[in-house]
């Protein structure tokens, strides 16, 4: 009975295997093609051409692909070409959603030429019925892997059994 209790933990925690670091998580969802085009919408653009970065606010939603982030505000640094992004920093009330998988944070900062993505402070992040918290989640969105940092806290719904 103990072992096949100790299988069943073992099945259930499998998509969360812990680490020394962290805890590295898969990201379906997150996986995406950081050449796809990013689309940004917000109330309100300010432009400095001088340091070559743009200030969107209020209401702020970015697309890639699947993916969707939202933000009170994201400044966009552009790349020395002027024609790419080298990066996208959002701020206050963040949320990440792709693939029935969503992400909150107080920040995010993303590289799409890498990939990475970098959410930090009271990140929560829900895939299907299970949930897990901490203060500094990393992902690559080439791979789809991720890790979790700072007091990690993670909840299960064990799945019920179909009725019939």
């Amino acid at each position: 009975m103990l072992k096949a209790w100790f299988l069943a933990a073992a099945l259930i925690l499998a998509p969360f295997a812990a680490t020394a670091a962290g805890t590295d998580i898969a990201f379906g969802g997150f996986k995406t093609d950081p050449t796809l085009p990013v689309q940004v919408s917000a109330d309100q653009l300010s432009v400095n051409q001088a340091d070559g970065t743009a200030v969107f606010t209020g209401n702020v939603v970015v697309t890639q692909g699947t993916m969707t982030l939202q933000a009170a505000s994201l400044q966009v640094q552009y790349a020395s070409d002027q024609q790419s992004i080298a990066r996208l920093l959002a701020k206050g009330g963040v949320k990440l959603a792709a693939g029935g998988e969503v992400a909150s944070s107080q920040t995010a900062d993303y590289a799409p030429e890498t990939g990475a993505l970098i959410l930090q402070g009271d990140v929560v992040l829900t895939q299907g019925t299970s949930a897990i918290s901490g203060q500094l989640l990393t992902i690559s969105l080439k791979t789809g892997l991720g890790t979790m940092e700072g007091r990690v806290t993670t909840t299960f719904t064990p799945a019920q059994p179909k009725k019939n």
